[in-house]
């Protein structure tokens, strides 16, 4: 197969292009460039089980979910003789979706590169016109949010994020009726800011303690504050929205991705567990109060240690506390062997494996409360 010499463009057009029309002005390029005939854009749903068409409305096959999963190219040949490439679009970590075109014929290497760099464009592309139009997010959508459950996921910071230190992802669930549970994380350098908060209540008001507490955090740590002063400031604010009468169960962790140590401030319910050479165990920190119950709190830091390879998963008590029909709490035991199936997964599906084990755990009864999940693989 044989392409001109001149370089990529694809990054230009989509620069200059409508946010709305990214994958149109994509599938154009590869055609015009590539001879691929069709070309189809899938973005994960809210839960990253199942693919979205943009373009065409097809059906993702098999393979395309497999390299949503795997994160890696496949190519194979179609029916009449095409040859299919699925490529993963990712950006920092973020699983996007994927890219599906065919080809006349199998693709040589550097061609092989170009589409990957083309795959790679897009999904910068796709992630920066996230919040200047709704096609995307309404193309991911299987069923209209609750109020609650759009301003979670509008305060979201993505569903994972990473490079080659580390690996963090993250779920909430029910997607689509989520309420005060929900995470946050950044990254400065070489340290990662990762929080799990579990807003008191139900419904809106779950979600506004939540959206308070999260906001101040934020607004602490962009000032330079470190986490004591970000969970002090927390629960002023939740503090003088309610005045002791709801709160914000929150655990709040700092992680040197040099040297692997953690600083903790465990505000409440949220549970830690370490995965390390085979084994599981719960990081055993001092509660201290949840975030809005008394003015003027005082929180102090808590530390323990990472080592290569630790896999770092935290969970709010709608997983670790849940008893469905009255059973045992799912934390009890279940979690853990929840976590052990994970152990040949990314963290990306690993959350996706722990939420779906909390379901099989309830056995069709209606969860009591919403849940989440972060997962934090430690590479160094």
């Amino acid at each position: 197969m044989e392409v001109s010499d001149q370089p990529v463009a694809l990054g230009v057009s989509l620069r200059a292009a409508s946010p709305d029309r990214l994958p149109e002005v994509a599938a154009d390029h590869l055609r015009n460039r590539f001879g691929a005939e069709p070309v189809e854009v899938f973005l994960a749903d809210l839960t990253q089980s199942s693919l979205c068409p943009l373009i065409n409305g097809t059906n993702p096959d098999p393979a395309a979910l497999r390299c949503l999963g795997s994160q890696r190219t496949a190519t194979s040949t179609t029916a009449n003789g095409a040859s299919r490439v699925h490529l993963p679009l990712t950006c920092w970590g973020e699983r996007i979706g994927v890219l599906r075109l065919d080809l006349p014929s199998p693709p040589e290497p550097e061609v092989a590169e170009q589409l990957a760099a083309a795959a790679d464009e897009l999904a910068t592309a796709l992630r920066a016109a996230d919040t200047s139009t709704d096609r995307y997010r309404r193309a991911q959508r299987r069923a209209r949010l609750t109020m609650a459950a759009e301003l979670q996921w509008e305060l979201l910071p993505g569903r994972s994020l990473g490079d080659e230190r580390f690996l963090v992802a993250g779920q909430l669930d029910p997607a689509y009726d989520v309420r005060g549970d929900h995470f946050d994380w950044a990254l400065d350098g070489e340290r990662l800011t990762l929080t799990v908060l579990n807003g008191f209540g139900d419904g809106m008001e779950a979600s506004l303690l939540t959206t308070v507490a999260v906001n101040a955090m934020r607004n602490a740590r962009r000032c330079g504050a470190d986490i004591v002063e970000q969970a002090e400031l927390a629960s002023d604010a939740v503090h003088a929205r309610r005045a002791g009468a709801a709160h914000v169960a929150t655990l709040l962790l700092e992680v040197d991705l040099v040297s692997g140590q953690v600083a903790a401030v465990d505000a409440g319910s949220p549970r830690c567990l370490i995965a390390r050479d085979g084994e599981i165990e719960a990081v055993e920190l001092e509660q201290q109060l949840p975030f809005g119950m008394f003015p003027e709190a005082h929180y102090e830091i808590q530390r323990f240690r990472l080592e290569p390879g630790d896999r770092m998963l935290v969970v709010s008590d709608g997983v670790h506390a849940a008893v469905p029909g009255g059973r045992s709490p799912f934390g009890e035991s279940a979690l853990v062997t929840a976590i052990r199936r994970t152990r040949l997964q990314p963290a990306t599906e690993a959350v996706g494996t722990v939420m779906r084990s909390l379901h099989d755990y309830h056995a069709g009864a209606e969860p009591e409360d919403d849940a989440v999940t972060v997962c934090l693989d430690w590479r160094r």
